[in-house]
């Protein structure tokens, strides 16, 4: 199996010896380099890999792969409504007969785990990758859970680079991979690979004719009679990948020094390079499944060996239940971001030297004139919980608005509240609402709201509509008319969606009208049945808004009472006397402050 293989990765292996000779010989093959962003690399290696359909929903560190390869006319590119449709339209477009991938950070692939299991006994027809961002230090989740572990029960292979030019290498490697052994294939990065930077080698696109389809029940339908004949395939294959990996060009037995040796794949490798250069390594291109002769033979030459892999003890488990004497997780945590300073403190006993310097505490806070903070401050007023979701207004869960109660996952919040109801009643959730962003709502927070719909909820939900995806950095949406390609398109009108699943108080308001928003959540929360509030304002770092007002202090005025602070508003200051200074730079004019003041001391002037 792994003859054809073997030449269709050639080209891999060629670039690689290339670049490392620098001698003029073969000109053919040499071509522009570039810095680049991991995440672009990996663009670029779905490019050069003749991929033609691309399909995503933004999460950090994900959400700069579809910016990137969205630049690229030959593929089509698009921002789906979650991660399991994005899965979906990359199987769709595999079984076609064209190379495809989906994209998502690791959290996404538990949305997209459903298609992505099945697939995995479907095979494919062109190649198909998945392509797994995991967040090692939690930079930007809700949990720090390892997609190889995700990999392992589903049974597909994982590829993990170690740099922007592997990222770049290993895409193209993906596809061949998922197309000898009729596999869909992760790969899988991390906040550190995705968002660091480093020298990639470019290379022409390689144009693949389209695999001409032919109907193929037993492949492609999933009912029970072919599915037990697909898990035969699915164990076959593993086993086929696992003996042929020892060959693969992603897995290198790097010797030297014996006396110590690592296994290690992905960002640690790096770690590993710069504090022990002489050790020998055993760096893993594929690490699941693994190859266990070259894991075998490794650890047979080197007289003491380590697993070093963050999170999740995948490799060393596997190592070790093959009878291999190895150290990991017995010294280096489960927990967070490794970094050569930890392998320096576990293995060398050296500490730091040099302590980072002390800075003073920065929480994340809602950027000044933010529709959200108004919301939470009315609510706030109102003694309501909140039950939070995943977006920016996660951030009114902390001090000063200390709104938001609970968190879990995409859409989580209204199906969370319609739990509380049926486990307490509809008295309980009187002071209740939950709080959903308008991307996240058409996320999952749809399915959410029909099933309350449907089993005769009472509960009030809040979509604070800021017309964008805030907190990835303002991609488009369903609800937004735009593609990721820029394109005008029909926007799904939520007001009119919340009415046509048969929502009959469905409220538009705007956020900044504190006392109108008031009145709205007052009647809405005390109603016997379920009710939206839609608070329509655009997200203040969106490009276009236009900002013509500026919000200024009256000193004389003021009487030094703080309510204008409560909201937390970066801009608002106190002087040194207790009066209230605005940062003119950074103030928006949204308002609020002049609405909280009981004594006009805040004005609006324009700019």
């Amino acid at each position: 199996m792994w003859s054809e293989l073997q030449r269709k990765s050639d080209s891999v292996m060629v670039c690689l010896c290339l670049r490392r000779r620098h001698d003029g010989k073969d000109e053919r093959r040499m071509s522009e380099k570039k810095i680049m962003l991991g995440n672009a690399a990996i663009a670029r290696g779905a490019y050069e890999a003749g991929v033609k359909v691309s399909a995503a929903y933004p999460g950090t560190p994900s959400t700069e792969i579809s910016e990137n390869v969205v630049k690229y006319d030959e593929i089509y590119a698009e921002w789906s409504p979650n991660e399991k449709v994005a899965m979906e339209v990359a199987i769709g477009a595999s079984i076609s007969g064209v190379r495809a991938m989906a994209s998502m950070k690791h959290v996404g692939v538990n949305v997209a785990s459903d298609p992505l299991y099945t697939a995995s006994y479907t095979g494919v027809g062109g190649g198909l990758v998945l392509v797994a961002a995991d967040d090692p230090g939690l930079y930007s989740s809700q949990n720090e859970q390892d997609t190889r572990c995700v990999a392992r029960a589903a049974q597909v292979p994982v590829l993990e680079p170690s740099d922007s030019q592997e990222a770049k290498d290993f895409m193209k490697f993906a596809f061949e991979v998922s197309e000898k052994y009729d596999t869909p294939v992760i790969l899988r990065t991390t906040t550190r690979l995705s968002h660091s930077q480093g020298t990639v080698e470019l290379l022409e696109r390689e144009e693949r004719p389209d695999k001409p389809y032919e109907r193929n029940i037993r492949k492609y339908v999933m009912m029970p009679a072919m599915a037990k004949g697909r898990h035969v395939h699915v164990e076959k294959r593993m086993e086929a990948m696992a003996e042929d990996g020892g060959g693969f060009p992603v897995n290198r037995a790097e010797y030297n020094d014996t006396s110590i040796g690592f296994i290690t794949s992905g960002i640690p490798y790096q770690y590993v390079k710069e504090v022990f250069p002489e050790a020998s390594v055993l760096k893993l291109g594929m690490v699941h499944p693994l190859p266990k002769k070259l894991i075998e033979e490794f650890a047979s030459k080197v007289e003491k060996l380590y697993i070093f892999e963050e999170l999740e003890p995948v490799i060393e488990e596997q190592v070790k239940a093959w009878g291999i004497q190895a150290t990991g997780k017995e010294i280096f945590t489960r927990q967070g971001e490794y970094s050569a300073n930890m392998l320096r403190s576990a293995l060398l006993g050296e500490k730091m030297e040099q302590q980072p310097a002390a800075v003073p505490a920065r929480p994340p806070i809602l950027c000044p004139g933010c529709p959200h903070r108004s919301v939470f401050t009315i609510l706030k007023k109102l003694k309501i919980h909140a039950a939070g979701d995943i977006g920016c207004y996660t951030l009114g869960a902390v001090a000063p608005l200390e709104v938001i109660d609970t968190t879990i996952c995409m859409g989580a919040s209204i199906s969370s509240l319609h739990g509380m109801e049926k486990a307490k009643g509809k008295d309980y959730i009187k002071n209740w609402v939950a709080v959903i962003g308008d991307s996240t709502f058409m996320h999952t927070g749809v399915n959410s709201l029909m099933n309350t719909v449907y089993n005769q909820g009472s509960g009030t939900v809040i979509i604070v509509d800021n017309s964008t995806t805030g907190m990835t950095g303002h991609q488009d949406h369903a609800a937004t008319g735009k593609t990721l390609k820029g394109e005008t398109v029909p926007a799904i009108n939520i007001y009119q969606f919340c009415k046509a699943i048969g929502i009959e108080h469905v409220v538009e308001v705007n956020a900044f009208d504190l006392p109108l928003l008031e009145k709205v959540i007052k009647e809405e929360t005390a109603r016997e049945e379920v009710s939206v509030i839609i608070t329509k304002s655009p997200c203040v770092l969106l490009k276009g808004n236009v900002f013509p007002d500026v919000c200024v202090p009256v000193p004389e005025k003021c009487k030094k009472c703080g309510a204008c602070l409560k909201p937390g508003c970066p801009a608002l200051t106190r002087n040194e006397d207790g009066t209230i200074a605005i940062d003119a730079t950074m103030c928006n004019g949204c308002g609020l402050c002049m609405q909280l003041c009981p004594f006009d001391a805040i004005e609006k002037e324009r700019k």
